[in-house]
Formats: C-alpha cells, sequence, structure tokens
C-alpha cells in the first residue's frame, strides 16, 4: 500500500506516520485476513529513503510511548518527522514479503504552524471484499472546509501500471456510516465538476470519479470501489481547499 501526502505552507510540519495490522482485528477485520507485521517507509518525492520503522519500540520509543500514537500490538509501526513543504510517500509492506488487510496514517502533529497537509492519498489493488477506504478527520478549528475526492483507475496506466481499476466509484460517508454524496464518473453532476476543473483537479479519464464537497470539523470517509464489481489498482485522493 502506498500513502501520499503534500505538505503546503511556509514551514516544516511535525507529522506521525503509523502502520497498522494486528489491532484492526478490535474493528471488526478478520485476524485471519490481517497484515501480522506492517513495516513502513517514509521517502520524499525523488524515491530516497526518510525512515524506516517496523516495529514501534525500535525506534522513537521514548516520543511514542504513552502517547496517543502508540499502537496497541508491538509489531505495528510508527514513524515521526518533522518535514519541510512538499511531497512525500509512504510505504506499508508486510514484513518477510507477507500479505494481508493493513491501514497507514497520517496525523499533523502540530496545527498551530503555518503549514498543512493539504493532501493525502493511498494506492492499492482494490478488491470486492477488500475495498480501498480513505478516512479523513478535520479539526482544528470551527470553519467548514473545502474538500475535493478523486477516485483514479485508467489514468494509472501512464505510470507503467497495469491490471488497473477500469471504472471506479466513490461514495462519502459521516462519522455514523451514512452515505452523504457518491460519483461514479465525475462529469456526472456538473457543479462539482465545475469546481473541480476550476480548482485544477479535473481527471484525465471520463471514467474516473471526483466530489467536491464543503465539510464541517468531523470525520469522514471516502469509500473506492470498482463499478460492478471490478477489480484492480486504484487510487484514492483528499484535497484540503480550506
Amino acid at each position: 500500500m502506498i500513502g501520499g501526502f503534500i505538505i503546503t505552507g511556509n514551514a516544516s510540519k511535525p507529522v506521525v506516520l503509523r502502520g497498522l495490522g494486528p489491532s484492526l482485528v478490535n474493528s471488526g477485520v478478520p485476524a485471519a485476513t490481517v497484515l501480522n507485521d506492517p513495516v513502513l517507509e517514509l521517502r520524499r518525492a525523488n524515491g530516497s529513503l526518510i525512515m524506516k520503522n517496523d516495529n514501534w519500540k525500535d525506534d522513537q520509543r521514548s516520543l511514542i510511548e504513552g502517547t496517543a500514537f502508540q499502537p496497541t500490538d508491538d509489531c505495528e509501526s510508527v514513524i515521526l518527522a518533522t518535514l519541510p513543504p512538499a511531497n512525500y510517500t509512504v510505504i506499508l509492506r508486510g514484513s518477510g514479503q507477507t500479505a494481508g488487510v493493513g491501514l497507514v496514517e497520517v496525523y499533523d502533529n502540530n496545527q498551530a504552524i503555518d503549514s498543512a497537509l493539504g493532501n493525502i492519498s493511498t494506492r492499492g489493488f482494490v478488491q470486492t471484499d477488500n475495498i480501498m477506504i480513505g478516512g479523513f478527520i478535520l479539526g482544528g478549528n470551527h470553519n467548514n472546509t473545502r474538500i475535493a475526492v478523486r477516485g483514479l483507475g485508467p489514468s494509472l496506466a501512464q505510470y507503467g501500471l497495469s491490471n488497473v481499476l477500469a471504472d471506479p466509484t466513490l461514495e462519502l460517508h459521516n462519522a455514523n456510516g451514512a452515505i452523504m454524496v457518491t460519483n461514479d464518473n465525475w462529469t456526472d453532476d456538473p457543479v462539482m465538476a465545475a469546481q473541480l476543473i476550476a480548482n485544477g483537479l479535473a481527471l484525465q479519464n471520463p471514467k474516473e470519479s471526483g466530489i467536491f464537497i464543503t465539510l464541517p470539523p468531523g470525520q469522514f470517509t471516502a469509500i473506492l470501489v470498482g463499478k460492478d464489481g471490478g477489480t484492480g489498482i486504484g487510487l484514492v485522493e483528499i484535497y484540503n481547499l480550506k
């Protein structure tokens, strides 16, 4: 699983990255399917490695232990870093080439600093039973936030990827699980499509999905699936447009 994020603004941003697997059984994921020993890698836009962590106690233990970011399982991974504005990639793997359901998380660890997490994204293989789920939390102020969510598939072929998700569809859910808005082809809703175009986020392929919405502070979930049970490599992106 590949999780990308963009830091925007004028100052370096403290972030916390987590790679979870075993503890997902507490959220209802069957124990037989979880990623038993996740490994995290933080990389720059050019692919060079910044930091790697297997078990969270291996590195930075004193900064993690006893905080809200301490995992409940010793095999899970955590990275703390302060990063200048730029594009970054987080790679979540299974130790020893193992496979399973995993979760990669990116947290803004100091919202008062003059920079922000402007984008988070996750790329992986979308299946009929193991779909792509992108969760995000809006907080730090009482203002509404303009958010764009995009679901990519066909356009990923230009990066040399095969078996891409031919026809992605998006759902945006609130904290209660209720569907707020859905989208199949990004031009289906002319109002949202116009906003995506105006913000430089028009999608390359007409079968790809896009949502533009203004949201209050809270927790939200974007779900990327293949239309009619389709499978393949997909990318879900979330943009904070303020």
